[in-house]
């Protein structure tokens, strides 16, 4: 299940990119399968159909779905572009994770930082593919 923060900074856009790359990698999606057309996930989720449409057309280009004429969007079996999803995401952890060490957090702490943050993640899954 793909939510969006309305708090949030990042645009609605990139939320939704993000979400499904996340249920690609969770194995919630999987290649093949069909996605929610633009107008059934915009009125799923409170946002503009185009919104929707914006993120489907980037995860094309990104190569991480494809269209097919008349009949949808499905998820690539192609694996390449949310590898640059991926990393770009390993990156941002990277820069947090020095913040953190030079503000003096310790390595203890940010670990069970990040197994609560994945024992959510894991959580919030499970919920999806439910």
């Amino acid at each position: 299940m793909i939510q969006i923060d309305w708090q949030s900074r990042t645009p609605i856009y990139d939320q939704l990119i993000r979400g499904v790359v996340r249920l690609k990698a969770l194995g919630v999606l999987q290649p093949g399968d069909k996605l929610p057309s633009v107008r059934s996930l915009a009125a799923q989720l409170g946002v503009n159909p185009n919104t929707v449409q914006k993120a489907y057309q980037m995860l094309e280009n990104q190569g991480v779905i494809y269209s097919v004429s008349g009949k949808g969007s499905f998820l690539s079996h192609r694996s390449g572009a949310s590898d640059e999803l991926l990393q770009a995401a390993e990156e941002r952890v990277r820069q947090v994770l020095s913040e953190a060490a030079q503000t003096g957090v310790g390595k203890e702490r940010v670990i069970r930082i990040a197994d609560e943050v994945y024992s959510r993640q894991t959580a919030v899954g499970e919920e999806a593919e439910a």
